[in-house]
């Protein structure tokens, strides 16, 4: 398993300067600030790491660039959390595969929600799926992951700060591999 963990660390060091367009922070960036939300919020360490994982698979994807601009979903919510289900708990993996739903949802239920979407992510909106229905909205609420999503889809809006200085890659890269590795 700590091979797992130091492929997902060479991962945020080969493609953790990405930038996606319309977006301020890196994939690093919005990992560490993602991560460093959950702790602030009292999440749980896999909670944590959920939030810091959560994009993994953008990472993973062949595609280059920014997949919205060719109105293309890269289904990066099933890539990277079923990736992580084969090395960490549900409590990890779950949340990571619901986050895209959790925005839906959100979107649906919550009528500021729109508002603090980035532009990027109301591109990402329309191609999975949009707003859900009643009965989409009453299935996902019902799953046990459910809130664990909402929390981490909030920190995924609110970790795009060009402001919040995060530390040097090595060691935002180690914070990660420590927390990971404590989730195994």
């Amino acid at each position: 398993m700590e091979t797992f963990i130091l492929i997902i660390a060479g991962i945020y060091q080969e493609k953790g300067d990405l930038h996606y367009d319309g977006e301020d922070v890196s994939q690093l960036a919005h990992a560490w600030q993602c991560g460093q939300l959950a702790k602030i919020n009292g999440a749980s360490p896999q909670l944590q790491l959920a939030a810091w994982l959560h994009d993994i698979g953008h990472l993973l994807s062949k595609k280059e660039g920014t997949p919205t601009i060719d109105a293309y979903d890269d289904h990066h919510e099933q890539t990277g959390g079923n990736y992580l289900a084969k090395i960490f708990s549900s409590d990890v993996a779950q949340p990571v595969l619901m986050h895209v739903l959790a925005k839906r949802y959100l979107v649906t239920t919550d009528p500021d929600y729109r508002g603090v979407l980035s532009q990027d992510s109301i591109r990402s909106l329309k191609l999975q799926g949009g707003e859900m229905n009643i009965l989409e909205c009453e299935e996902f609420i019902a799953h046990p992951y459910a809130r664990d999503a909402i929390s981490l889809r909030k920190w995924d809006e609110l970790g795009k700060n060009p402001n919040w200085e995060m530390p040097a890659k090595v060691n935002a890269i180690a914070e990660l591999c420590n927390l990971a590795e404590s989730c195994l």
